[in-house]
């Protein structure tokens, strides 16, 4: 005992001699990491805005490792929030939208996540959590109370209907009344909040999790008569006359002369040239926008090197959902399949991370709270429908041989366009309702969907990275070829595996073949089209077909679904269809 005292108070000289540099970091015996998650709104990957960030360019990727295929399965701004922070698809979680009756706070409330969520699990394994900045929509200066968000040791939350008002936020901060900061600029008031939160998790003798969630580069939304209005998003004064020249990358989908996609999306018109300025504005001011989160980062990231805890932290940085602006002639906006819309960043640093390198491992937002977990070493949970992201460069070397190479994308309701009602003609799409599934090797890059009105999208994105070229529209499946086989062929295989994503829940979402060949000998889709399994596919298995378009997850409306023990469901009733 006496050994294990003097031992002790060793141990903690050292450490305190490592601190000394800042008086305010405690002596702590758990090593357990810090955690500092950054995740901005609505950031694109595609469209460029990280090459504008040189700041997050010298704290985060030459000092980390970039994960190149991360995606949100759900893109829109709520119901991606609740996927991340519950580690589910948002077909479990039924927050599908941004308000009720199918989402927002109130949905989040009614489905019971508020004892049952990532910041709940950390403080029971033993950690400070902390956050400041945007948590969901309809989260308003009337509902914060009834009842008051659980799992934080400090918060201070942006509200509704100020969220996405650069020069006019509301905070709401711990169980204190909203406060407004009227003529104050988001991203400072923001920033103070940050800091101030890090002085408080150094003083403790614990180790912290802290969510930063700037709006930026969200357009700016403000609510005359109760109605959104959206506008471009608003820069800080300073950074106000950047990048002058700056327009959208003309990549080959951008603004297409020939129309491409599914659904409504197919009959949009080429935009004129007066909307392809107004829009080049609007991206030079998201990159103007996007300045004060650099700055945030640079703020951090200095001050726990202050701090003395950098190299004992993982700092995270991401996003709700990716952006488009112009792409397949559509208006500013996000919600659809696309690659610009679901492949978004995720850049980290921290012990063992490997330092500026890249990586092409298939993650996505489901895969976070089980990684957070695994950092903080706490339990993960059964209802997880993702698997940890490894951050060590053993972990991703492994990653690249035995990691699955699948993300189930799903969507239901409206797209909105945000840009200016004069190109939009105030026009909402309400039959935005698609399943999909993006599947990627070293051999092929495929995206896949389904829509409420039975259309069907197929993408190879090795030929044809901007997806302008649907393989099932106009074609002959039995004529057309890819990976070396028919259209028909390859068809099959996505539409089984599609199948089970689209209604899976936990280890079915991570390996969805082995619930098509529990024998486990199937293991990605090279192995699935083998010429033994062309029966099996071609012509035992059902296929996806949605029985109406919906603006939320009805079951009744979404067709068979398929079943953890090998039964077909469609619309109430029940027939063997064993596999």
């Amino acid at each position: 005992m006496l050994w294990c005292l003097i031992f002790g108070l060793a141990w903690a000289a050292a450490a305190y001699g490592q601190n000394s540099a800042n008086p305010k970091a405690p002596i702590s015996l758990d090593s357990r990491p810090n955690i500092v998650f950054i995740l901005t709104d609505d950031q694109d990957l595609h469209l460029g805005s990280l090459d504008y960030m040189p700041l997050l360019r010298k704290h985060l990727v030459e000092q980390g490792t970039s994960y190149k295929r991360h995606f949100c399965t759900i893109a829109i701004c709520c119901p991606s929030r609740v996927s991340l922070w519950t580690g589910q698809a948002a077909h479990n979680t039924n927050v599908t939208d941004v308000s009720p009756p199918y989402g927002g706070y109130p949905k989040f409330i009614s489905q019971g996540y508020n004892d049952n969520w990532l910041p709940v699990w950390l403080q029971e394994a033993g950690y400070n959590t902390y956050y400041t900045g945007k948590l969901f929509n309809a989260h308003t200066t009337s509902n914060y109370d009834s009842p008051f968000i659980k799992g934080f040791t400090g918060s201070d939350f942006l509200l509704d209907p100020f969220t996405y008002q650069y020069l006019n936020s509301s905070f709401q901060r711990n169980h204190d009344p909203p406060v407004n900061y009227a003529n104050q600029y988001l991203g400072d008031v923001l920033a103070g909040k940050v800091y101030g939160f890090l002085d408080d998790a150094v003083k403790e003798d614990k180790p912290f999790f802290l969510t930063v969630a700037p709006i930026a580069p969200h357009a700016n939304v403000d609510r005359p008569n109760g109605t959104a209005r959206f506008a471009p998003p608003i820069p800080a004064e300073r950074h106000a006359n950047l990048f002058p020249n700056v327009t959208v990358p003309r990549t080959e989908n951008f603004n297409p002369g020939n129309p491409s996609g599914a659904s409504w999306i197919r009959n949009l018109p080429q935009q004129s040239q007066e909307n392809v300025d107004y829009n080049d504005e609007f991206y030079r001011l998201r990159l103007r926008t996007i300045q004060s989160v650099d700055e945030l980062v640079d703020g951090v990231v200095t001050r726990l090197e202050q701090y003395g805890i950098l190299n004992n932290t993982y700092v995270i940085y991401s996003t709700d959902n990716g952006f488009h602006i112009g792409q397949h002639r559509l208006q500013p906006g996000k919600e659809c399949g696309y690659e610009e819309d679901i492949n978004i960043p995720l850049i980290v640093r921290g012990p063992g991370v490997p330092k500026n390198e890249a990586t092409e491992i298939v993650t996505s937002h489901t895969d976070l709270s089980p990684t957070f977990l695994t950092l903080a070493d706490a339990p993960l949970r059964a209802t997880f429908d993702g698997q940890a992201i490894p951050f060590s460069r053993s972990g991703l070397d492994e990653a690249k041989e035995k990691r699955h190479e699948h993300v189930n994308v799903e969507f239901w309701g409206m797209y909105l366009g945000e840009g200016a009602s004069r190109f939009n003609g105030d026009t909402d799409y309400d039959n935005n309702t698609y399943k999909a599934v993006r599947i990627i090797s070293d051999s092929y890059s495929l995206y896949y969907s389904v829509w409420c009105t039975n259309e069907h999208e197929l993408y190879d994105l090795k030929t044809d990275p901007g997806q302008l070229n649907n393989l099932l529209l106009n074609s002959t499946s039995n004529s057309t070829t890819l990976l070396d086989c028919p259209l028909q062929k390859l068809v099959a295989r996505l539409d089984s595996l599609l199948f089970v994503l689209k209604s899976c829940k936990g280890k079915e979402c991570i390996r969805p073949w082995a619930a098509l060949h529990p024998q486990g000998d199937v293991a990605n889709l090279q192995d699935a089209l083998s010429p033994r399994f062309d029966d099996f596919y071609e012509n035992q298995q059902e296929r996806i077909s949605f029985t109406r378009c919906e603006l939320g997850y009805l079951l009744d409306a979404e067709g068979p679904q398929f079943n953890r023990n090998g039964l077909l469901y469609r619309e109430g009733s029940i027939w063997h269809h064993w596999i």
